[in-house]
């Protein structure tokens, strides 16, 4: 079957947009033996299957020990199992999976995409679960991983976006773990060594922390061994615990920073909401308006558009497991930082105080619910919803009513929800960029 009629047949399955009148494929759920949570689609339609592991095991599990959660996340595939990295990644290519790994705040995500021919896939599900289970941490990948963390700082400290981003999240989180640096810091990377990573590992690299998410053309039965072999070597452990409800702001707050570039980064927000907020829709295609939605948003016409203050400006929600940043962000001519900064802010202000149009809302619906199909439109991004909504513990039919949920929002809906959670007048405001007068 080719490929664009088979992403055209999975997207009627699954939504019945073609005026198929068939059930909606099933997630399925259940554990391994030893605890881990497991999400399965079935999806027959290529012979590969595509698995994501998820951990709460990010930056926002570090405690004291800035850096642990990407560090660890990068050294599991350095060696494992009596395996170095070339070896790891040779068993992989000769079968032609595809292994990736990468750390967040809140996860630790592992990928694997494999044929199913059973010897292939045999192949790298073992070394999947070698890197999973057996990881080594060997002390020159050690070594190696946390100087090129360090050249990563360095380019950090030299990026007036990064530069705002790290100061918006410390200012705005305060105490609270999600004001980590993802990346640590250079002072806290040299304190971890071979038994912190570990030490680590140990605690949330379990089973009964971990989510699994598999998609493709395997039965349940088969999915369900697959699921044990992956995850088998793993202590069962305990969940990791509940992140806490982080302070919102009291007033308006904010940084200026000065830097030597021709370009202010302005980043002017505050909290948001946590995954799987009951008014999550209606603030969703609401930012679309706002500015989600590129050159055609609120945002982007008003500040680049009309008066031509910025290349790009935008809005966006950062739902996590706690409450995650609503931001809205731009880059303008160090000379129209103000101007800019004010229209910004105006353009919130008008939007939270008036709402959408019903014209505003029915183009954002007919975006958002036209190009889902593409969002979906592969087995690894559905494995990437379903293991967002098993992390999460979002409902199983998040995807199955998706396009219901987006179509019921109402521009009174919208206006409700921005008022409920957004406050014009108590924003935390970030600027970066050349000080006139000053060097």
């Amino acid at each position: 079957m080719p490929r664009m009629t088979s992403v055209l047949l999975l997207a009627a399955l699954l939504f019945g947009w073609s005026g198929i009148s068939q059930a909606v494929p099933e997630i399925q759920n259940w554990r391994t033996d030893n605890g881990a949570a497991v999400y399965f689609v079935h999806a027959p339609e290529l012979p590969m299957v595509d698995v994501r592991v998820v951990f709460a095991a990010g930056a926002s599990r570090d405690g004291e020990q800035l850096g642990v959660g990407v560090l660890t996340n990068a050294l599991m595939s350095e060696g494992a199992a009596g395996m170095d990295a070339d070896t790891i990644a040779q068993r992989f290519d000769s079968v032609g999976a595809r292994f990736s790994n990468s750390a967040l705040r809140d996860m630790s995500i592992f990928s694997l995409r494999s044929l199913t021919e059973p010897e292939r896939l045999e192949q790298a599900v073992d070394t999947f679960a070698d890197v999973l289970g057996e990881p080594e941490f060997p002390v020159n990948a050690l070594n190696r991983e946390r100087a090129r963390m360090r050249i990563a700082l360095k380019r950090q400290e030299q990026s007036p976006g990064e530069i705002a981003k790290k100061r918006f999240y410390a200012d705005l989180y305060g105490e609270h773990p999600y004001a980590n640096p993802v990346l640590g810091t250079e002072a806290a990377l040299e304190r971890l060594d071979q038994e912190t990573i570990r030490a680590h590992y140990q605690r949330y690299y379990v089973a009964k922390n971990a989510t699994v998410a598999i998609v493709g053309d395997l039965e349940r039965d088969a999915a369900a061994r697959l699921a044990n072999r992956i995850t088998g070597r793993l202590a069962p452990g305990d969940p990791a615990p509940a992140l806490p409800a982080p302070e919102p702001l009291k007033a308006d707050v904010g940084a200026i920073l000065q830097h030597p570039s021709s370009q202010t980064h302005v980043w002017m927000g505050q909290l948001g909401v946590a995954r799987g907020a009951d008014d999550w829709f209606p603030l969703y295609v609401g930012n679309h308006i706002l500015g989600g939605s590129g050159l055609v948003s609120r945002v982007a016409q008003e500040v680049r558009e009309k008066r031509g203050l910025a290349y790009s400006a935008s809005s966006r929600f950062s739902p996590m497991e706690a409450r995650g940043p609503f931001i809205l962000s731009l880059q303008t001519a160090n000379e129209n930082t103000e101007q800019a900064m004010n229209v910004l802010h105006q353009t919130l202000e008008e939007f939270v105080t008036e709402g959408p149009t019903d014209d505003e809302v029915e183009r954002a619906i007919k975006n958002i619910t036209g190009g889902f199909p593409m969002d979906i439109d592969s087995n690894s991004e559905i494995a990437g919803y379903i293991s967002m909504i098993g992390f999460y513990d979002m409902p199983l039919d998040y995807l199955d009513r998706f396009i219901e949920r987006v179509s019921a929002v109402t521009p009174g809906s919208i206006r409700e929800a921005f008022q409920r959670r957004v406050d014009p007048d108590s924003l935390l405001v970030v600027t970066v960029g050349r000080i006139d007068g000053q060097s």
